[in-house]
């Protein structure tokens, strides 16, 4: 079995960060998001990996990912030229899968628990496809399985208007060489009405040509960090259920500690607070303020006089003398954020497109 993991998409939910920045880089508990599903395919046993990418984005991706060496992979990259839909991802993959069966992992989404279970009912199943689902209050938001009186699958129909229950497909599937048959021929599937081509109707297809696709529910935590809202309870789930604390570097007498923190190495705290859970990388300075808890900061950031808390800071923050609390926020790398004192009455706001900002 080979794996895919798709890199592509235009991020648009992500806007600004997403106008210079694969969304599948941002970090999530100072880990890029693409990083969770990697984790999720070499747990199972999986070694070979095609990794898609949209036109221009391949030396970033290469540059992240490398040869997948890092995490006992071999990776494969593969275009999609033009952006026509997930299924289309997987399509353009059939000629580097040799008619092995797959796994096709969305590059954005986070299993918490891992996929090993679906992974082994897909193998003692042998079943021509399987998909997941799990319980959803928005679920006319994704694609939605419909079953028979007998709970037997007899479609999947993206983005219902009126869904009969309260189940969708999250973005995990699992499927053999039939799943390329769909395709071709006359009645072959066609592109949808925003002219992509949608991942559940090769599955529809295949069941209604009497192939056998399973479904099974994912019982752990189904993360989907789309937005910006998404992205920061994301990071608060990460940090509050799987982080392992570790400081790695000397924290001052006059800087107190409390909960599961981790420090990454050459860090210099002083006179703070640090509140976990919370993650901190690699050469950051803080000073003269109270961090946590729900952080996560990257490394090379510096952060003077702040109070911080439920948000992401990447690499190379600057946040300096700001007077009232900072929370909930996601700030990009490079950013510079200070109050310099000019401007009693007035705020300076140097501003990029489709930015948020709330004073």
């Amino acid at each position: 079995m080979k794996a895919i993991i798709p890199t592509g998409g235009r991020g648009t939910r992500m806007q600004p960060l997403t106008f210079s920045t694969n969304k599948h880089f941002i970090p999530i508990a100072n880990k890029p998001l693409i990083f969770y599903p990697i984790e999720a395919i070499a747990e199972v046993g999986i070694k070979n990996v095609l990794i898609t990418y949209n036109l221009g984005w391949l030396d970033a991706v290469k540059n992240l990912l490398g040869d997948g060496s890092k995490w006992g992979l071999k990776f494969k990259y593969v275009l999609q030229k033009e952006p026509k839909g997930l299924a289309n991802v997987v399509e353009v993959c059939e000629d580097e899968l040799h008619g092995e069966e797959f796994v096709f992992h969305l590059g954005d989404n986070i299993f918490t628990e891992g996929i090993v279970d679906l992974y082994k009912y897909f193998m003692k199943e042998k079943p021509n496809g399987l998909v997941a689902m799990v319980e959803h209050p928005e679920n006319w938001r994704l694609g939605v399985p419909y079953f028979d009186k007998g709970g037997n699958l007899l479609k999947i129909v993206e983005k219902p208007k009126n869904p009969p229950h309260k189940f969708a497909m999250p973005g995990i599937y699992f499927a053999d060489s039939n799943f390329f048959k769909t395709f071709r021929g006359k009645d072959k599937v066609k592109p949808s009405s925003r002219g992509e081509y949608e991942i559940p109707d090769p599955f529809t297809w295949m069941i209604n040509h009497g192939y056998k696709v399973l479904v099974k529910e994912y019982k752990g935590k189904w993360l989907d960090p789309g937005k910006f809202g998404d992205w920061i309870a994301s990071n608060k789930y990460l940090l509050e259920h799987k982080l392992e604390g570790e400081i790695l570097s000397k924290v001052d007498k006059t800087s107190k500690i409390k909960g599961k923190v981790v420090i990454g190495n050459g860090c210099k705290i002083t006179k703070s607070f640090l509140k976990g859970p919370l993650i901190i990388g690699d050469n950051v300075v803080i000073s003269k303020s109270i961090i946590g808890p729900y952080i996560s900061i990257g490394s090379n950031c510096i952060i003077k006089g702040c109070k911080i808390e439920n948000g992401v800071l990447m690499e190379d923050v600057k946040v300096k003398n700001i007077k009232r609390p900072i929370i909930g926020s996601l700030i990009g790398s490079s950013s510079d954020i200070e109050d310099n004192n000019k401007y009693k009455r007035s705020v300076s706001l140097f501003v990029a497109e489709k930015s948020q900002v709330r004073i």
